[in-house]
């Protein structure tokens, strides 16, 4: 094969990988904005600021990453109005006074 051709073939392809370096790199970075909502905060005092950014090199991460971390776990905490709710659909949540006063009486008497 002349010298020339092979010199435009190996051009060619890697410039297909490079290419194909590139989609990746784009598909990638677009399927992070596409899959991941962003929260802002406006306002935030600067001694929370700083406090915060604390935290987050004291656990070695960024802001953002403590932020993400801190934030999964508030919204996994459950409430007690959720707990309590939770209660009343599992056991039906109706216990009625006087039997509520019953089981009082008799657990302080084991006391």
């Amino acid at each position: 094969m002349p010298a020339d051709v092979t010199y435009h073939m190996q051009r060619a392809r890697s410039r297909i990988v490079n290419c194909d370096v590139l989609l990746l790199a784009v598909a990638t970075s677009c399927k992070h904005h596409v899959s991941m909502p962003h929260v802002l905060v406006r306002d935030v005092p600067d001694d929370v600021h700083a406090a915060l950014q604390r935290k987050a090199e004291h656990h070695h991460q960024s802001l953002q990453q403590y932020l993400t971390v801190e934030l999964r776990h508030l919204a996994e905490r459950r409430s007690i109005s959720e707990v309590l709710d939770e209660v009343e659909v599992q056991h039906g949540g109706q216990v009625g006074f006087a039997a509520a006063v019953t089981d009082l009486d008799e657990e302080r008497s084991q006391r």
